[in-house]
Order: C-alpha cells, then sequence, then structure tokens
C-alpha cells in the first residue's frame, strides 16, 4: 500500500500485485458483452487479502456478475474454503461459468434473497455483497448468517458514473443503518469505489 498526502489526511492506495491469470480472458468477455459493473483491481486485491483470513471458511458472494471478483476470492481462498457465488443473470454468470473452473466454487443462479432466506444462521465466515440483496434489501437476514468474528464486505458505496438519480438517498440509509448497528464492528473505507467493512460480534 501507498500513501500520498494531501494536506494532514493520507489518501490510501492498494497497489494490485499478483493479479490473478485468469483475469484477461475474464475483462475481454465483459467487454464484449457491455457489463459496465464489475469489481476494480482495488476491490479484487482487499477480497483476496481479507478472504486468506477465513482458511477452510464458507465464503459467500452476492453477485457474480461477470466473475471478476469472484476470481480475486478463489485466488486469496485456502484449499478447504469454499465459495458460494449468487447471480440471477444466468448471461453475466456464465462468464464466469466458462473461465473459472475451481471445484471449491458454486455458482447459483438465481434470486439472491431467496438464497439468503434458505440459509441457517451463524453458518458463513465471510459475505462480499456486490447486489441489491445483502446490501439494500435483505440485510438483516443476510448479518444472521454470519459466524462471530465473521466478515462482511460491500463496495460502491461512493458516487458512481452509472447510478440512477434515486440511488444516492438509498446508500445514506444503508450507511446510517450500518454505523448504527451494535451487533458488528463498522468501518468505512473511502477509496476505491467506496467499501465498508464490518465484522459480526
Amino acid at each position: 500500500m501507498q500513501l500520498s498526502a494531501k494536506g494532514h489526511n493520507l489518501i490510501p492506495m492498494i497497489t494490485a500485485r499478483n493479479r490473478p491469470p485468469v483475469l484477461p480472458a475474464i475483462e475481454a468477455a465483459t467487454n464484449e458483452l457491455g457489463f459496465n459493473m464489475a469489481s476494480n483491481d482495488d476491490t479484487g486485491a482487499l477480497l483476496r487479502t481479507l478472504v486468506a483470513s477465513k482458511p477452510g471458511g464458507r465464503i459467500v458472494e452476492l453477485g457474480t456478475g461477470t466473475g471478476f471478483s469472484t476470481a480475486w476470492l478463489l485466488d486469496g481462498m485456502d484449499a478447504d474454503a469454499r465459495l458460494v457465488s449468487v447471480d440471477e443473470s444466468a448471461e453475466f454468470q456464465a462468464v464466469a461459468r466458462e473461465h473459472l473452473h475451481d471445484p471449491r466454487c458454486e455458482f447459483v443462479t438465481g434470486d439472491g434473497g431467496q438464497w439468503i432466506l434458505a440459509q441457517p444462521p451463524e453458518s458463513i465466515d465471510f459475505v462480499f455483497a456486490d447486489a441489491w440483496s445483502g446490501k439494500y434489501t435483505h440485510l438483516d437476514e443476510t448479518i444472521a448468517l454470519l459466524k462471530p468474528g465473521a466478515l462482511y464486505l460491500v463496495d460502491d458505496l461512493l458516487p458512481q458514473s452509472n447510478w440512477p438519480d434515486d440511488h444516492p438517498p438509498k446508500v445514506e440509509r444503508y450507511l446510517a443503518e450500518m454505523e448504527a448497528r451494535t451487533d458488528l464492528h463498522v468501518v468505512r473505507l473511502d477509496w476505491g469505489t467506496g467499501h465498508l467493512l464490518a465484522s459480526k460480534i
């Protein structure tokens, strides 16, 4: 990590090294589809680092997209960890299925909220919520799935060019709700696309 000074504020900048080798192929397929919501390398490097702290863990990605973040998660997981990646778009998830052949990963095509409701409480070690489900809907139900000490990460909390006009108030409500919770330790990371990291108490 490099730090640059601006006045008295230090602005963290993550340098992503050793990108997963499969990423160029995923990026090419993503561009062909015109999909513009893939996570960036900053988020990927953070995911890889955090998930490495959960050996043998049950990992969940809500919002596969085309598999960009999925590749980073798999790159940080140990041999005994297992990942479930959920997305309602079969078209986008097909890219991930084509390029990520890993026995540790299960892809689920379907509604994220329904998947969340079908899981037992305190059964998950790490959640990356990169879709509406688990962030703007089914939030309480998602937090209930976390084991004590489990981690929860979201991105895209700083203004993005593809946000509709009614989206900023949703983000503000989400942030206020998260920061008011007493069952989590929460920290905002205002770099990249804007992240929030929480651990279950």
